[in-house]
């Protein structure tokens, strides 16, 4: 059963911009792209972000569940918006944005947008104790911190309480492959990140920002700011730079 508010949303624009592909993190849901997808679709663009498997339900889904699964749902999406829309901008918060990136490889896109896109774990996380793959079982489990965050959609704060060891393999392999596939994006990208961020090294930024095959590229670093860029106090102002970059295409 899929937990109330983490469902897919589509929110239709004004028929005049461009259609915008959201994608979320790992271990996280849909409703911390709604604000975002607010923002968007009151300044006219349409908006789909698609619920990634084993997201949103129980941690039994997501362990039955691959990057590749992911990958293809993010791709459906994208038919599905292809279906009348020829112009398609993909955003990507977390490892969205290594999906974006992985999308944005495969398909024609007008612009891409990376939020906090990790190529490098940071140091907190502990990524280096990660126990071999062939080592590890379903029972594997890491806990999650509870989020209590305020002024935001109250399904954000529904996250997993424990994520399976084994999932962590499918997001790094996620990562992996978004960062081999970076020279073959011409897209315009946009990357921000947050200085202070303690899940994606803010290295990963200007290494997306240096290796990206993009002739236009714009790299924002912001002080002060950790990685739930969607779901930040002053989030309006990453929204805007979004929004200015999304009217220039």
């Amino acid at each position: 059963m899929i937990i109330e508010g983490t469902e897919s949303f589509f929110q239709p624009g004004n028929g005049k911009k461009e259609v915008v592909l959201l994608l979320q993190g790992f271990a996280g849901n849909t409703a911390e792209l709604l604000p975002l997808g607010d923002f968007l679709a009151d300044r006219g663009y349409t908006v789909l972000a698609p619920r990634l498997p084993g997201h949103g339900t129980t941690v039994e889904d997501m362990l039955r569940t691959t990057a590749e699964d992911w990958l293809d749902a993010v791709r459906d999406a994208y038919a599905i918006l292809h279906g009348f829309a020829r112009d398609i901008v993909v955003i990507g918060a977390s490892m969205g944005g290594s999906l974006a990136i992985l999308l944005a490889a495969e398909k024609k896109v007008k612009g891409i947008v990376t939020l906090a896109a990790p190529v490098f774990i940071a140091q907190e996380q502990g990524i280096s104790a990660l126990p071999p793959k062939e080592m590890l079982s379903p029972s594997d489990f890491t806990p999650e911190i509870r989020r209590n965050l305020e002024n935001v959609p109250p399904a954000a704060n529904l996250i997993y309480d424990k994520i399976p060891l084994l999932s962590v393999y499918d997001l790094l392999e996620v990562i992996d492959r978004a960062k081999n596939c970076l020279p073959q994006i011409t897209a315009p990208a946009l990357v921000i990140h947050g200085k202070a961020d303690t899940m994606a090294a803010v290295e990963s930024a200007g290494y997306i920002a240096a290796h990206i095959g993009s002739s236009r590229k714009e790299l924002v670093l912001l002080d002060g700011a950790g990685h739930l860029l969607p779901l930040m106090e002053g989030r309006e102002a990453v929204f805007e730079r979004i929004g200015t970059f999304l009217d220039t295409l």
